[in-house]
């Protein structure tokens, strides 16, 4: 079974079980998370799609651990005017565990 879930306006292909990376969500570690705009269930063969979502359907996950990405560099610099910089971001997200994908 497994499910296409909207989450933070990208969309996921989520299975009972597993881990996955999504934008940073305001949740502590360890919480349990419930998302209600699912977009497609597969149920063994059975495919139900909604019309944008499914209104029965839920997924619920829980929060792993809140991690940064790798160190993008920045570098500016403009030719013959003494002009450099350097600057450095880190994404953050949200690893999550998909406890179980409800369809009622």
């Amino acid at each position: 079974m497994y499910s296409v879930v909207s989450i933070a306006g990208k969309q996921f292909k989520v299975t009972t079980g597993q881990k996955f990376v999504v934008p940073k969500l305001d949740n502590e570690i360890g919480d349990t998370v419930v998302f209600d705009k699912v977009l497609l269930v597969d149920e063994d063969g059975k495919v139900t799609v909604g019309t944008p979502f499914i209104s029965k359907a839920a997924v619920l996950c829980k929060v792993e651990d809140q991690v940064k990405d790798v160190k993008v560099l920045v570098f500016k610099k403009k030719r013959r005017k003494g002009y450099a910089r350097r600057r450095g971001h880190r994404q953050k997200y949200t690893e999550l565990v998909v406890e179980s994908i409800t369809l009622k």
